[in-house]
């Protein structure tokens, strides 16, 4: 599962993801959550890639009220071609979702979060979905979901999913219109290789959607985390 995560817009984002229409805002977030927009980057007609702000939860296009369906955050990464709420939507609706982090929780004495990113503070890309749907106005939101795989040895550690990280080299084929194959698609999101990839405790901070800044990806000190271990087990004794 991927609940929150972080992203920095900045000019150098355009040439990362070779960005050569739209517009996003500069922005650094330390604690997006679902239902919250953010620059998503998708391909267009001209075979372009372009950057747009994308609210994170998708309603599906056919979806006659937003109200009546829960918005999707997750799609599993393994039932992209059976559910029919994805089968047209992995064909020509894939995206890019930028990111600089993210955050699992462990359950140990409750549940502690930690953060994950790239040893060298690179950022990269989430495999994602979008759709668009419309009001009874006609008046279009576009909405999207994060994929999810399999953990690697790193955040198996922390949850029994991952967010589906995309290889450099893979970004610009998942763009790409047309059908992947289902060896594709076992391939193309397979588990990120976690020798990149580091992960540490932070606070709670990050548990309320309100709470932004670095402070949220703060590290939790030895000291902080052996008195947390401490009270959570004085706690379960009583």
């Amino acid at each position: 599962m991927c609940g929150r995560f972080s992203i920095s817009i900045d000019a150098g984002t355009y040439n990362r993801f070779r960005i050569s229409k739209g517009h996003a805002p500069p922005m650094v977030r330390y604690n997006v959550a679902p239902s919250q927009e953010v620059p998503v980057v998708r391909q267009d007609a001209d075979r372009d890639n372009e950057i747009l702000m994308m609210r994170w939860g998708l309603v599906p296009s056919w979806s006659r009220d937003r109200k009546s369906i829960h918005p999707i955050i997750n799609a599993r990464a393994e039932t992209l071609l059976e559910r029919p709420a994805f089968r047209s939507l992995v064909k020509d609706r894939r995206c890019l979702v930028p990111a600089t982090g993210f955050f699992e929780w462990r359950v140990f004495n409750g549940k502690r979060p930690y953060y994950v990113h790239m040893r060298d503070n690179s950022p990269f890309a989430f495999a994602g979905m979008y759709d668009t749907w419309k009001d009874d106005a006609g008046g279009p939101t576009l909405t999207f979901t994060i994929i999810t795989t399999e953990p690697n040895e790193l955040v198996k550690t922390l949850h029994s999913r991952m967010p589906a990280i995309l290889r450099r080299e893979d970004e610009g084929r998942w763009l790409d219109g047309g059908v992947l194959s289902s060896e594709e698609l076992s391939m193309i999101l397979s588990p990120y290789p976690p020798e990149y990839m580091k992960a540490y405790e932070v606070g709670r901070l990050v548990n309320n959607p309100g709470n932004e800044g670095m402070s949220v990806i703060a590290p939790v000190s030895e000291d902080d985390s052996r008195k947390m271990q401490t009270r959570l087990a004085l706690d379960g004794e009583k």
